[in-house]
């Protein structure tokens, strides 16, 4: 039986929350079972590459569908798992995603195609002798991890995106390249994306390895010029907490939290932000985490690793200059 994993791309790399799910399902599929990757569009070498270092001894670039098409891939995902689009088939072991608002869209319709369960926000899952699949996944925005047994002919999983560290497969070989046509029905293409863009510098909040938050402390929607200052010299991008999107300073776009957008970067720079629970459910994945604050008992400031007791207008501009002098090593 096969791992099926749902590779999303970003430009002509794999995508970092892929990568994560991909670990997960390598660990899920062990030694007698295979891992492969699905791909729409195409696929580079270097790419296919990659999938194989991961794991994926198998990748299916599936061809016929336009672009993003969520109920579109679901249909080619279900015949590929052996469904066929009816009933449950045995040919697949699971279909695992990343926890992405594509990964959790495209499974749920996958779900509603084959009747099958999906657990969504899985940080672990594992066969037990018997062949029960067993799930730790996440509930109440990261607060709760829940244990539970998945009884499906075939599971469908995603992962939470900042629960699996991506990590290569050591005994990695080629990926074996399989081609497959899965022409889109027309009612299959009601709701697709027809075009996408990249902001400046083409730097996702999803991926980006360096981001820059703002919250209330901030004060307008002028007081973000220092920050997409420093984002700038970082490499990174602006993030922002959930009042600044209801002031209406920064758009949802921009968001990171349980209602917005789920980061893993290796720095999250947090200014003015007091650290609410829903706030925190979308960073706590940062590897490190700094936060500027007037007040030193707010949430982020005892959350973070570092913690800076100070007016972010006095701190960033500083910070800022060091930058541009030198005085921080460059």
């Amino acid at each position: 039986m096969t791992v099926f994993c749902l590779v999303e791309l970003d430009g002509d790399a794999v995508a970092d929350a892929s990568l994560r799910a991909l670990t997960l399902a390598r660990g899920l599929a062990g030694a007698a079972t295979g891992v492969a990757g699905v791909v729409f569009g195409e696929l580079s070498p270097a790419t296919a590459a990659d999938l194989a270092a991961y794991g994926a001894g198998d990748v299916y670039v599936v061809s016929g569908v336009a672009g993003y098409a969520p109920q579109a891939w679901a249909r080619a995902l279900a015949e590929l798992l052996g469904t066929g689009g009816t009933a449950p088939g045995t040919s697949g072991q699971a279909v695992v995603a990343a926890g992405t608002e594509r990964g959790n869209e495209v499974m749920a319709h996958l779900g509603a195609i084959t009747g099958l369960p999906m657990a969504a926000n899985c940080v672990a899952a594992s066969r037990s002798d018997a062949g029960a699949l067993g799930i730790v996944r996440q509930r109440w925005a990261g607060l709760l991890l829940e244990e539970a047994v998945l009884d499906a002919p075939a599971a469908l999983l995603t992962v939470a995106t900042d629960a699996v560290s991506p990590a290569p497969e050591p005994a990695a070989g080629p990926a074996v390249v399989h081609e497959v046509s899965a022409p889109a029905r027309d009612a299959d293409l009601v709701v697709r994306a027809v075009e996408s863009s990249a902001g400046a510098g083409g730097a996702s909040l999803a991926t980006a390895r360096v981001v820059v938050g703002g919250g209330r402390g901030v004060g307008s929607a002028e007081g973000f010029a220092s920050l997409e200052e420093l984002a700038g010299l970082l490499g990174g991008v602006v993030g922002v907490s959930r009042v600044v999107t209801s002031e209406g300073w920064r758009p949802h776009s921009m968001q990171v939290g349980q209602t917005g957008t789920k980061i893993t970067p290796d720095l999250y720079l947090a200014c003015g932000i007091s650290g609410a629970i829903q706030h925190f459910a979308g960073c706590s994945g940062a590897k490190h985490i700094i936060a500027i604050n007037t007040d030193p008992s707010a949430p982020m400031m005892t959350r973070a690793d570092y913690a800076v007791v100070g007016d972010l207008h006095e701190v960033l501009p500083a910070l800022i200059k060091a930058l541009r002098t030198g005085a921080l090593g460059g």
